[in-house]
């Protein structure tokens, strides 16, 4: 008896994916959000053959180096914050396969040895795709592959030490940490990263703690996976191109600290909801 399962998985209709934007700086939280997004979608229990959502991370993106730039990186003396550290022509590509509907295998990288490791990550056709990076929305033409884009905005200090803890359990020691945080690390964030926060359509303060942002982000991912997603796709919900998160506004609430209340963004009229960027500044 020959399986059918291969070609029944070629015959079923294969969506285009709703690609989802995730940027912030060094340490803002980007993949911890990401994984929050996932939990709460239930997706973390699913087989990675069958998964809705998907993630992708633009550090598996970093160029092979070459044996001086290795040295130097091995020294902290290498910039890994510079647009050039990545591989952009692969990643363009890799985004174009995954918009596509396409598998493809997204490269390794060890951030111990500062090399790209045989070993490749297959990622399955999802209908809704997170690529996360400091610098995903750097590049125009990388830019407007995204259908939403979201900035993850936490506080320099706090980035700080999150990159001290991580980097020390990488081996790394906290005299080195400092020099290429200060040479390269914050330079490069005020001048690549931080500018591109204007084109994010929903600014996350605080990371993972902002609970109400991350819950109402999920409801939308939700409304996409529950139909939403072939509206999408003709233009009866949201409309033409990338401008998915202009038309459809929503306030996020933020806490007042000082009055114990809570403060909501103005709301827009609009055929249907989603969120306000924040105008909280960095």
């Amino acid at each position: 008896m020959t399986s059918t399962g291969p070609l029944m998985d070629m015959q079923r209709p294969r969506h285009r994916p709703f690609l989802i934007g995730v940027s912030g700086g060094t340490a803002s939280g980007k993949s911890t959000v990401c994984a929050k997004i996932m939990e709460l979608l239930g997706q973390n229990e699913v087989d990675q053959h069958h998964r809705k959502v998907a993630i992708v991370s633009q550090d598996s993106f970093y160029r092979v180096l070459t044996p001086e730039q290795k040295a130097k990186a091995l020294k902290g003396q290498y910039n890994f914050d510079h647009p050039d550290a990545f591989d952009n022509e692969l990643m363009y590509q890799t985004l174009k396969d995954i918009v596509e509907g396409k598998v493809v295998d997204v490269p390794t990288y060890d951030f111990v040895t500062h090399s790209r490791l045989p070993e490749r990550i297959t990622v399955y056709h999802a209908d809704v795709v997170l690529f996360e990076g400091i610098l995903v929305f750097y590049h125009p033409h990388i830019r407007d592959m995204f259908h939403m884009k979201l900035f993850v905005d936490t506080d320099s200090d706090v980035r700080l030490s999150r990159r001290v803890l991580r980097d020390m359990k990488r081996g790394r020691d906290l005299e080195q940490i400092l020099s290429q945080y200060t040479t390269f690390v914050k330079p490069a964030f005020e001048e690549f990263c931080l500018p591109t926060k204007k084109y994010a359509d929903v600014i996350i303060p605080r990371g993972v703690d902002n609970m109400v942002a991350i819950n109402l982000i999920v409801q939308h991912i939700q409304d996409i996976l529950t139909g939403d997603l072939c509206k999408w796709q003709r233009g009866g919900v949201y409309g033409q191109g990338h401008g998915y998160g202009r038309g459809l506004k929503r306030g996020i609430p933020e806490e007042d600290t000082a009055n114990g209340a809570s403060s909501t963004l103005s709301l827009a009229p609009s055929k249907r909801p989603l969120l306000e960027p924040s105008t909280r500044p960095h």
